[in-house]
């Protein structure tokens, strides 16, 4: 059927390990992409596969926090089952490039790029009666191949880097390459302002959501430049005023006064998502939906707690570490609706309440309906925070970190510095932020990035050197090194070419 095509593509790297005349051989059944682009919506369809993939917890799904909260220090996994496991060597920092699950990651994220790919290499075969249309599209394929190599660039370093549809044994032979980070990060920019001058709405709304907006582009934009700022010496007071332009530019396009205005609480509860005026771009999930609901309520939930789902549990989940707990100053409600400690023996253990769906229509199989949050404004506001104190304007970064503290209801800033235990936790607005952006994002998949974002890699082993094993779980604080800043290349990746797939250093 022609509606199910988009699904097949073929992927980018992992085609180099096939033969020619596999390649070659042709189904008299089946439709090429040359026939199956012939109307806008055959377009429409391919560009939902698009956003299809990215459900996926080994992209960046609600399933993905393997490959950044784990990797922090946020959560973990602490029965010894899982501890066994290949899934153990993320929090462990003891990751192998053989690891399946890293394989499965990488393929992943390039699989979307794939789709993406031959969305931008096929479109202009079709006739559209409206070129605002056409150019929605492409502004979507382009949106999310940004966000993909963003991903990419941030967790592996230099990658290949490939934006058209590869047709042959040959141009994946010769794309198998990894490219320097500064040429990834120039395309990532690119594809952004080419996104940014189509006719996307500001906000999407009704049956748009979910889909990429101009907020969403605005706001990936700032996030890139703010990355870049960090990453690369050479340019970076113009990274950081450019992060500064685009943030204001998706902080402008909101819909509603303060952030005070919208309660914590309102932002995850299922039952107001569809008017939740602070998202910005989501994965939607659809309650009792056996294909398209979020499972995140039930799979949080361990033995003797009925808080997030009326699945009944059947295990001890993944565990919140004691370090974050510790984080949550004293009288934060962020706390209490986000973790919840289970007290059944066979648990003992923190574990994450932030997302729940206890709700008839999610139903005793756990079919909920929670959103995955890619992109929300209290983390648009927490960034200009961010780029304000690095350009030296801590008193514009403040003003910016007390709107999320008095939505939050904890002191503003400038009250919190007068208490000791705050002071001496957060002796610098750096560290400020970076806390806030911690107990604010927590389990939304950020957390690792802003660890990279806001230390060097020789600051980030002294940082987690200096945390207590107690409070970090049965992952060893002692073998991380500069190393884990970024990802072992998967070993069949290396094997296609060690050359041009060199590994990273230290694996």
């Amino acid at each position: 059927m022609r509606k199910n095509i988009f699904i097949v593509f073929v992927g980018l790297i992992s085609l180099s390990a096939c033969k020619k005349d596999f390649l070659d051989q042709k189904s008299p059944n089946a439709v090429t992409v040359d026939q199956f682009f012939a109307s806008p919506n055959d377009v429409q369809l391919a560009v939902n596969g698009i956003y299809q993939s990215l459900r996926s917890g080994s992209n960046i799904g609600e399933g993905s926090g393997l490959y950044t909260d784990q990797r922090s220090d946020d959560t973990g996994t602490n029965d010894n089952q899982s501890n066994a496991g290949e899934p153990f060597q993320f929090g462990n920092f003891s990751i192998l490039p053989s690891n399946s699950y890293l394989k499965g990651h990488w393929g992943s994220l390039y699989q979307t790029i794939s789709r993406c790919n031959v969305v931008t290499s096929n479109i202009d075969k079709v006739s559209f009666p409206s070129q605002d249309v056409k150019g929605q599209y492409l502004a979507e394929a382009k949106f999310i191949r940004a966000l993909m190599y963003f991903h990419l660039v941030r967790k592996w370093g230099d990658v290949p880097l490939v934006t058209k549809q590869l047709t042959s044994s040959e141009e994946v032979l010769a794309n198998t390459s990894r490219q320097p980070q500064a040429t990834v990060y120039a395309q990532i920019v690119a594809d952004l302002k080419d996104a940014l001058s189509s006719t996307l709405p500001n906000l999407q709304t009704g049956a748009g959501l979910g889909r990429v907006s101009k907020a969403a582009i605005n706001g990936l934009l700032g996030q890139v430049y703010l990355t870049m700022a960090t990453t690369f010496e050479n340019g970076k007071a113009d990274n950081l005023g450019n992060a500064n332009t685009y943030l204001m530019a998706a902080y402008n396009m909101k819909n509603f006064g303060t952030l005070a205005s919208i309660p914590y609480a309102d932002v995850f509860d299922v039952a107001k998502k569809s008017s939740n005026p602070e998202v910005i771009f989501e994965i939607v999930n659809y309650q009792g939906n056996i294909n398209y609901a979020s499972s995140i309520a039930a799979d949080n939930q361990p033995f003797g707690e009925t808080i997030n789902s009326k699945k009944a549990p059947t295990g001890v989940v993944g565990n919140v570490t004691p370090d974050l707990v510790l984080d949550y100053e004293t009288g934060d409600p962020r706390k209490d609706f986000s973790i919840k400690y289970a007290a059944d023996n066979r648990v003992l253990d923190w574990f994450v309440t932030k997302y729940r769906d206890a709700s008839d229509a999610a139903g005793v199989n756990g079919y909920g309906g929670n959103n995955c949050p890619l992109m929300r404004y209290a983390d648009i506001i927490l960034m200009l925070a961010e780029v304000n104190m690095l350009q030296g304007n801590d008193g514009v970064a403040i003003q910016y970190l007390d709107m999320v503290r008095a939505r939050a209801g904890v002191p503003l800033y400038a009250v919190a510095r007068t208490d000791a235990n705050y002071n001496t936790k957060y002796p610098t607005l750096k560290l400020a932020i970076l806390h806030e952006r911690r107990v604010e994002l927590a389990f939304e998949h950020q957390r690792w990035f802003d660890l990279l974002r806001f230390f060097t890699t020789d600051e980030l082993v002294a940082y987690f050197r200096t945390k207590s094993q107690s409070n970090f779980g049965n992952a060893k604080l002692s073998n991380f090194t500069t190393k884990d800043r970024y990802f072992p290349i998967p070993f069949d990746e290396v094997k296609l070419d060690p050359v041009k797939m060199y590994q990273n250093p230290g694996y």
